[in-house]
């Protein structure tokens, strides 16, 4: 599995015009709490179908873009933060030590 950055509002566009599921993760580069649940998240990613897109957002660098996923999936900004979109809307809102492949597999399957 490998990450897909997400750096613009055309991204965001597609990724809730396009069918099926897609993941976003919003990442402070400057938290270690962050680093670790995306350390977490990387281990056990390869249970993941590889169908679903998997989004890097490094809020630092683009914080108008994670704002913008913030107000059009209509969640509450965290970080780090896992989104999970299916069909264009977010499904399952994950921060914190609460990110986990296993309950995000539960949503997918």
């Amino acid at each position: 599995m490998t990450w897909t950055a997400l750096n613009s509002a055309d991204q965001i566009d597609a990724i809730k015009q396009q069918p099926g599921y897609s993941i976003i993760f919003k990442h402070s580069t400057r938290c270690s709490i962050s680093m670790m649940a995306k350390r977490r998240f990387e281990l056990d990613w390869d249970q993941l179908p590889e169908s679903v897109p998997l989004y890097f957002l490094d809020l630092i660098k683009f914080r108008e873009i994670s704002n913008q996923v913030a107000q059009d999936f209509q969640v509450h900004h965290e970080s780090p933060q896992l989104l999970l979109i299916k069909d264009g809307e977010c499904i399952l809102d994950q921060s914190h030590g609460a990110i986990s492949v296993e309950e995000t597999l539960e949503m997918v399957q």
